[in-house]
């Protein structure tokens, strides 16, 4: 009996810890991204055909993006691309024409003003 008991806690524990891990420590994405971790803060990656955009909030409030600068590399199977975002109100972003589809991978590095380089790694779902 005691052993069911324990096996109980253990996975009430781990499912808990799941759904942390899937975003319910207030990471959920507020524009329409996807929501990465870094050093930084939390980055809100928004990746669409005309218009990449990193929203930065550390735990939950906005981050100052004077002087800060971005480079997002997309890759598709093979293709590759860079592109660079700039600091456009409350978020770093980009317009254009851009190769965004299901399965698109991506690497976002930011540096923020006085701090080293962040990286986060994001997949267009």
């Amino acid at each position: 009996m005691k052993f069911n008991q324990l096996f109980l806690a253990a996975s009430l524990a781990l499912s808990g810890a799941a759904a942390l891990a899937a975003g319910g420590h207030g990471h959920d994405p507020k524009f329409g991204g996807m929501v990465v971790e870094t050093k930084a803060g939390d980055f809100e990656i928004v990746a669409k055909p005309d218009t990449l955009q990193i929203h930065i909030s550390d735990h939950g409030k906005a981050v100052k993006l004077d002087g800060a600068k971005a480079k997002v590399t997309l890759l598709n199977g093979t293709e590759k691309s860079e592109v660079e975002l700039t600091p456009a109100g409350d978020k770093l972003e980009a317009k254009g024409a851009f190769k965004v589809t299901k399965g698109t991978k991506g690497i976002a590095v930011v540096t923020l003003a006085g701090k080293p380089p962040a990286t986060a790694r994001f997949e267009v779902k």
